[in-house]
């Protein structure tokens, strides 16, 4: 009987070992997004909650838009395109400023919430390396987040244009000249690039600002990341008069003086006049120094939370 259950359990550890020695290294990551996404549903709520909102105020509207476009001559482009293109605009830019307060409010909350509800020990108990489980959640600023607005951006601009070829014509609005003029599919392109770009890449240190201060706080971590900010900030104000600390956290937060593109003639990174430069934006040494500054936030989350105790 020894000699059985002996063979039994060599037979059970030499399985283990043979399905852990197949396993996929990446399988690991994948399911601790997986996790993350469906402890975070609220991500994709919100995105759909302020896509239905603004659709809703979009058809409220449309008549005053409509009365806009009646007026307009194909004449003159650069006018016709930002009348057109003026909805599709804010409906973008609602959705990436949404963008912008869920990913604060997620990375303020990624360390930090499974400490506070203490599933942090049952996810300790799993076979998942710190370095994987934070990269994890830095990967939801950095992939899914810009992604799911960009999709949720895309799906509210079919919904607009479809219901501007019903209404459109009716209006004595010719549907073929707003497409011609609104260049849909280069102004999609126009918005990943600045999504990613300006919203993704540019704020990324702050982002890992944030998920250290999640894994270090015991109570409201936005307050404690926003603290250093306010204190080196006042300062810099009393002593220099200046205010350079908090102007450059402030446009990187917000995507502002990242050198994504140069804009002639309208306001909207998606216009026509606008020219992208992609060289200039890689070229530039500050978007390197957030990259490291990004890599030691990190590598100190993750030896925070290798040692941080539960709230």
């Amino acid at each position: 009987m020894n000699t059985e259950s002996k063979v039994l359990r060599e037979s059970a550890l030499n399985s283990q070992r043979v399905a852990v020695a197949g396993a996929s290294p990446t399988r690991p990551f994948y399911w601790s997004v997986r996790r993350e996404l469906w402890e975070n549903r609220w991500i994709f709520v919100g995105q759909l909650a302020v896509a239905g909102v603004f659709l809703f105020g979009f058809l409220f509207n449309m008549t005053r838009w409509l009365d806009k476009m009646h007026s307009l001559s194909t004449t003159d482009p650069a006018q016709y395109w930002e009348t057109a293109s003026l909805p599709y605009n804010i409906a973008a830019g609602a959705l990436m400023g949404t963008l912008i307060l869920m990913t604060i409010f997620y990375s303020s909350d990624a360390l930090y919430g499974e400490r506070r509800d203490r599933s942090i020990l049952f996810w300790k108990s799993l076979p998942v390396s710190d370095v994987t489980t934070v990269f994890a959640k830095a990967t939801i600023p950095l992939v899914v987040l810009p992604l799911l607005t960009f999709a949720v951006t895309i799906a509210v601009h079919l919904v607009m244009l479809l219901l501007s070829a019903i209404v459109l014509p009716v209006s004595g609005v010719s549907v073929a000249s707003l497409w011609k003029e609104l260049a849909i599919f280069p102004m999609w392109g126009m918005l990943l690039y600045h999504i990613l770009l300006a919203h993704v890449l540019w704020p990324f240190p702050v982002y890992c600002w944030l998920i250290l201060v999640s894994g270090w706080a015991r109570r409201a971590p936005l307050l404690w990341a926003a603290l250093p900010v306010v204190v080196v900030g006042g300062l810099e104000k009393l002593i220099f008069g200046t205010a350079h600390f908090a102007a450059m956290v402030g446009t990187r937060l917000l995507g502002g003086g990242a050198p994504t593109d140069v804009t002639s003639g309208t306001m909207f990174p998606t216009g026509p006049m606008t020219h992208l430069t992609p060289l200039r934006y890689f070229g530039a040494p500050s978007l390197w120094i957030g990259f490291v500054v990004a890599a030691v936030f990190l590598a100190a989350a993750v030896r925070m939370r290798r040692y941080r105790d539960p709230v």
